[in-house]
């Protein structure tokens, strides 16, 4: 190579290589200091995509569990006033069998009747109030076809906890029944039946079987809604499980593997200090033409 002062190509040959390894030394910094694999589609742009996919999986799994926690709740918001309910219709079947024997009279009955129409009465108030979040779960809202195109849900309530819209897979419905008096076929509100009234002794003791009904029906809302919360339980751990595994993958994707880093860090490290000496010496060397010339 030719000794000139017009070009200095061995320190344009240096500087270039301090600037790339430079350039890899600032990389390393930002993986470490981010840990972060991937910080912009420049790194990885196929690993990049995989990996917002996978984030974004990650955050429905999530709120899929808060929406499974949530209709948990609900169930229990429904099963706890059907508890209440439970023990108004065991006071009724008390106070039918009370009326049912013939040594009370006639005015008797009809007080014994005030009580066993107030606690059908209670029992409708308890059905038509028992909301959770603002939606009515006893009074037959939540029965019927489901219909979520209007601002308004109406009909059966749809949990959904997966990250798509498939109906075997992120979504299934909760339909209870109507737990009013009129509903279990007691009281005055409900068609004449077994357990209308008990004013007489022989209403009464076709209203011990009346209530009987009654009890099997609200055992039944109340057997469905445990089954669903099982369910749901059940669904909540497999959601946690999916997401963390989605966790994982993700992680292995998009993570810095610091040991890795560590080492390409003290390369570009080692490579920047040598490229720094070397350019100090290439730009020293016109400086051997002068010494000629003199």
């Amino acid at each position: 190579m030719a000794l000139t002062i017009n070009r200095n190509i061995t320190a344009m040959n240096a500087s270039r290589n301090l600037s790339n390894s430079y350039s890899m030394l600032s990389t390393s910094v930002r993986k470490l200091s981010s840990g972060l694999r991937i910080g912009s589609a420049a790194d990885d742009a196929a690993g990049l995509a995989i990996r917002e996919l996978m984030r974004a999986e990650v955050a429905a799994l999530n709120q899929g569990v808060r929406n499974a926690s949530d209709a948990i709740s609900l169930i229990q918001t429904a099963d706890g006033a059907l508890q209440v309910i439970d023990e108004k219709l065991i006071r009724m079947k008390e106070l039918a069998e009370q009326a049912a024997t013939g040594t009370y009279n006639s005015d008797q009955r009809l007080m014994i009747e005030s009580e066993y129409q107030a606690m059908a009465s209670e029992i409708t108030r308890i059905a038509n109030a028992t909301d959770f979040n603002g939606v009515y779960l006893l009074n037959g809202a939540l029965s019927g076809t489901h219909n979520g195109r209007d601002l308004k849900s109406t009909g059966e309530l749809k949990v959904h906890f997966g990250s798509g819209n498939d109906c075997a897979e992120d979504y299934y419905y909760i339909d209870i029944g109507i737990a009013t008096a009129s509903a279990l076929g007691l009281g005055n509100q409900a068609a004449e039946g077994p357990g209308f009234a008990i004013s007489t002794q022989s209403l009464a003791q076709h209203a011990l079987e009346g209530i009987n009904q009654a009890i099997i029906s609200k055992d039944k809302i109340r057997a469905h809604l445990g089954a669903l919360q099982n369910r749901l339980e059940n669904t909540i751990s497999n959601l946690e499980i999916q997401a963390e595994n989605t966790a994982a993958a993700e992680s292995r994707i998009s993570d810095v593997d610091v040991a890795t880093e560590m080492t390409e860090f003290v390369r570009a490290q080692v490579l920047s200090q040598a490229g720094v000496a070397m350019l100090a010496q290439a730009n020293s060397l016109s400086q051997m033409a002068l010494s000629l010339m003199g």
